[in-house]
């Protein structure tokens, strides 16, 4: 999967997807995909990527708690 950095525009090739999908990691290991070599993997803040298409990444792969207004919603409404 490849994603863009946002402050350099250049595209990164995502080679931990576990990583990307999960909100307890704020980093993912790529390495940025440009020249004719393969780059030495890096670690990148996923809050720095988003897709090429400029969208930015789900809320449910960068932040654990995107669910709590809705739980304690339920919870209030259940007592």
């Amino acid at each position: 999967m490849f994603l863009k950095h946002r402050t350099t525009g250049k595209m990164i090739e995502v080679l931990s997807q576990r990583d990307l999908f999960n909100p307890m990691h704020p980093k993912i290991v790529g390495r940025y995909h440009y020249g004719e070599e393969a780059q030495e993997p890096e670690s990148f803040e996923k809050a720095e990527l988003m897709f090429i298409s400029d969208e930015l990444l789900p809320r449910c792969w960068t932040d654990s708690h995107y669910r709590d207004d809705e739980i304690h919603h339920y919870y209030k409404k259940a007592s």
